[in-house]
């Protein structure tokens, strides 16, 4: 009996990482095993990236809703207290836009909760 091998499908499969490895530099780009190492490394850092992107985000949105909320001489935690406590729901995305951009609504903002 003849031996069975499916050579399409494993070329497929080659064909793909080596496609996914797109631009990458030397052998990452054109050697199957460089390039499968690489493209798999490439997956976890974008997977673990997507989440980290969150957390970066939120960071940067408290930094600029704390500068815009010092202008009017109070802290980050002061504006954010006040806002709850007079139930505007406003999120964090929202207000950092508004103190960078907007701060003649930010400062209505701010005046409402003081």
């Amino acid at each position: 009996m003849p031996r069975s091998v499916n050579s399409v499908a494993a070329k497929a499969k080659r064909k793909k990482i080596i496609k996914a490895a797109k631009g990458y530099f030397g052998r990452r780009k054109n050697v199957h095993t460089v390039a499968k190492n690489a493209v798999e490394k490439a997956l976890q850092y974008a997977y673990r990236d997507r989440r980290n992107k969150k957390r970066v985000f939120r960071a940067l949105w408290i930094q600029r809703i704390n500068a815009g909320a010092r202008l009017y001489g109070m802290s980050y935690s002061e504006f954010i207290g006040k806002t709850n406590t007079k139930n505007i729901s406003l999120n964090r995305k929202v207000l950092a836009d508004l103190a960078m951009n907007h701060p003649n609504a930010f400062k209505a903002v701010v005046n409402t909760v003081s």
